[in-house]
C-alpha cells in the first residue's frame, strides 16, 4: 500500500511509518492534553505549548512524526466537513500512546466526552479553550476524574426520575479559591420540548432547575464550591429560546445558569478565549465572567 502521494508527501489516509519515535517532552503534554479533553487540533496543540515553542511549522512536523511513529491518529469524522482539505487536522491518541502513558504512569482515568463525534469534538474544544486561556492568568484546570475521586462519585448525578448525565464537569482553581462547573454543548440538534421521552432544551432546564434548587449536585459530588451550570450554543436564536425557556426559573437557577455562544466554524480553528474572558449571558441577571 502507498503511504505518500506521488509528490512522496504523507497524506490523510496514509504516512510513512517511522520506528523508534520517541515523544519529548513537549509532546507528553499533547499526549496528556488529548487524554484529558479529547480529540484535538493542531492548532490547540500547537497553542498549548506556544509559552515554549514558538514555531507552529515545527510543531506540526513533530505531529506528523508522532503520528508516523504511531502515536497519534487521524479520525476519519473529520473528513465529513466543507472545504475539509484546509482545516487543521484533527488528532487523537492511539493505543500505543495509551500504552506509552500507562508505562511511564503518567495516565490518568480521564472522563472523555462520549456521544456522537461531532457533539463531542466540540466539548472537548470548549474544555480546552477553557484550560489553555485559564493557564496563561495563572488559573488551575480540575478535570472530572479529579472531582468525582473525592467523594467517590459517579458522574451521572441520580434525579428522582432518571439521572442527569453533564457533557463535561470541571472546576478552576483560583489560587485558593475554587468554583465548579457543569457544562452543556448545544448543536442545534434537540427539540425545544418534546412530549416524548427525549431529551430537549426543556426538559433539560427542567432537571437542571431540580439539581440546583436541591443542591442535588454539590452533594452527590461532595463539593462545597459555588457550582455553575454553562451552556454553549452554535446559534443565537437557540441561545434567545433557551433564555426564554429559563425565565420561568426561580432566581437562583438563573444566576446560575450561564450561556455562550461560538461560531461552528471557528471551532478547532483558534481557541476560543472569551470562554475564559469573555462575558456569559444570563436570564433577567446580569452578565458574568469566569476568569476570577
Amino acid at each position: 500500500m502507498e503511504t505518500t502521494n506521488k509528490l512522496g508527501r504523507s497524506t490523510f489516509y496514509n504516512i510513512a511509518p517511522q520506528q523508534g519515535v520517541r515523544p519529548t517532552n513537549r509532546e507528553v503534554r499533547w499526549l496528556k492534553h488529548i487524554e484529558r479533553h479529547g480529540p484535538q487540533s493542531s492548532q490547540y496543540l500547537f497553542d498549548l505549548t506556544r509559552d515554549t515553542h514558538r514555531c507552529k511549522d515545527t510543531a506540526l512536523r513533530q505531529m506528523q512524526k508522532l503520528r508516523a511513529g504511531g502515536f497519534l491518529r487521524l479520525p476519519q469524522q473529520q473528513r465529513a466537513t466543507e472545504h475539509a482539505d484546509f482545516n487543521p487536522y484533527i488528532y487523537d491518541l492511539t493505543q500505543a500512546a495509551q500504552n506509552f502513558l500507562v508505562d511511564r504512569d503518567l495516565s490518568e482515568p480521564t472522563v472523555r466526552p462520549t456521544g456522537h463525534w461531532w457533539h463531542g469534538y466540540t466539548t472537548s474544544c470548549i474544555t480546552s479553550s477553557v484550560d489553555i486561556a485559564a493557564a496563561r492568568q495563572g488559573v488551575m484546570f480540575i478535570p472530572a476524574h479529579v472531582i468525582l475521586a473525592r467523594n467517590d462519585a459517579s458522574y451521572e448525578i441520580p434525579l428522582k426520575k432518571g439521572k442527569l448525565v453533564p457533557d463535561q464537569l470541571f472546576a478552576l482553581d483560583y489560587g485558593g479559591s475554587y468554583r465548579a462547573f457543569l457544562l452543556e454543548v448545544d448543536r442545534g440538534t434537540e427539540p425545544m420540548n418534546s412530549k416524548a421521552a427525549r431529551k430537549s432544551l426543556g426538559r433539560s432546564v427542567q432537571q437542571y432547575a431540580d439539581v440546583i434548587e436541591k443542591s442535588l449536585h454539590s452533594r452527590h459530588y461532595g463539593l462545597k464550591m459555588n457550582i455553575l451550570n454553562l451552556w454553549v450554543f452554535t446559534s443565537r436564536n437557540r441561545q434567545s429560546n433557551f433564555l426564554q425557556l429559563m425565565e420561568a426559573c426561580s432566581e437562583r437557577v438563573r444566576q446560575s445558569v450561564l450561556t455562550k455562544v461560538v461560531d461552528p466554524g471557528r471551532i478547532g480553528r483558534t481557541i476560543d478565549t472569551t470562554l475564559f474572558e469573555g462575558q456569559w449571558q444570563r436570564s433577567r441577571v446580569s452578565p458574568f465572567k469566569i476568569c476570577s
